[in-house]
């Protein structure tokens, strides 16, 4: 049982969303850390991310039966009954979202709230089941943990809080694009509108570019605003220039699947070596 409530709150998502708002809060420090606000801070933004993968997790129980990637999860298994689930759900939201506005700022808790609300209301109840615009509006929600770290030292939402969330924004949707064109048939299958279904891999592989590129503006923003030095902003561009390649190269791949899985793996790997890039370059005052 143990196993599978901690399985509901997909650890591997927060790993790499706790990474990034770490990464938020280091570069609103530039190095003066103050480590009890940080350490609310994170154990806030655990809580109500978990929160919300539970939810998710008991809102799409239906549909994760229909999907092989999906479809050994506690709740399609039968290993806990939804109740259960929805009430673990709701603790632990309860738990984050207060860590947050009390113990953090309430600036945070209300970035929180809308991260939570965003990715269990807009994104899983309503876009994922009806509209391609599910993955880049339910990047609203994944772009927030950075912001959160960020605005836990701050308070304010400046301009140094946008380019962090315009990154994570505009790292999801080819991140996720890329899953999936892989599994295009499951997704079709269980009846989920994601681009690839609706509008075709070429249209996807197409609309992954600009995001990427995008991206580079991002982070040579990051660096001319002051937030970071010189080493983050060649490692950008040497990287995304590397991304932008091998997405063209999709047009022209002969095993797409195979192409789809390395572009994955690139995505994840990208913003791991961004945000230790972050950390290292960080400009101090």
């Amino acid at each position: 049982m143990f196993k599978d409530l901690v399985a509901l709150t997909k650890p591997g998502i927060i790993r790499l969303n706790l990474f990034a708002a770490f990464g938020g809060y280091w570069v609103a420090s530039r190095w003066h850390i103050d480590w009890l606000p940080m350490i609310w801070m994170l154990i806030g933004s655990t809580l109500t991310m978990a929160s919300a993968c539970v939810f998710n997790n008991y809102l799409d129980r239906d549909f994760d039966t229909k999907m092989a990637r999906t479809q050994n999860r506690a709740l399609p298994q039968g290993r806990l009954r939804p109740s259960f689930v929805l009430g673990y759900g709701i603790v632990l939201g309860i738990l984050g979202l207060g860590t947050l506005f009390l113990l953090v700022n309430p600036l945070c808790g209300w970035l929180g709230a809308l991260g939570f609300f965003v990715y269990v209301v807009v994104y899983t109840l309503w876009l994922k089941r009806n509209s391609t615009w599910s993955t880049s509006v339910g990047g609203i929600s994944g772009a927030m943990p950075p912001v959160i770290g960020y605005c836990a030292v701050t308070n304010e939402v400046d301009a140094g809080a946008w380019i962090l969330f315009a990154l994570l924004f505009l790292w999801q949707p080819p991140h996720f694009w890329s899953l999936a064109i892989r599994r295009v048939e499951e997704y079709r299958a269980a009846g989920y509108p994601v681009l690839p279904v609706v509008k075709g891999v070429l249209r996807t592989k197409i609309q992954m570019v600009p995001y990427i590129a995008l991206l580079l503006v991002a982070s040579i923003l990051l660096y001319t605003e002051g937030y970071v030095g010189i080493v983050f902003l060649v490692l950008s561009i040497v990287i995304l220039g590397c991304w932008v390649l091998h997405a063209l190269s999709g047009f022209r791949a002969r095993n797409t699947e195979k192409w789809a899985k390395t572009d994955f793996l690139f995505s994840v790997n990208y913003l791991l070596v961004m945000f230790i890039a972050m950390i290292l370059d960080t400009n101090g005052v």
